[in-house]
């Protein structure tokens, strides 16, 4: 089975770890490769763009109707 070496890993992480190891009776390696295993098993949740953001928080207050813009043809370009 594969290993996994952490480098610099913070202290107060590092005595975290161990506490929290301690607590639920496990090492601190078999805690991290539970911590991992949860973490890595978890649906990632669905990213929103931000107008998608921005609507599902006005979306309850009653929402936002905004008059459309005429588009207008495109411009050509400067001549240089």
């Amino acid at each position: 089975m594969p290993s996994l070496t952490i480098r610099k890993l913070d202290d107060a992480v590092k005595s975290r770890l161990r506490v929290r190891a301690a607590q639920r009776g496990r090492s601190m390696e078999e805690e991290a490769r539970e911590i991992l295993k949860a973490a890595l098993t978890q649906e990632t949740p669905h990213r929103l763009n931000l107008a998608e953001s921005i609507r599902r928080l006005i979306e309850p207050l009653g929402g936002v109707e905004l008059a459309r813009l005429p588009r207008e043809p495109v411009r050509r370009p400067p001549k240089l």
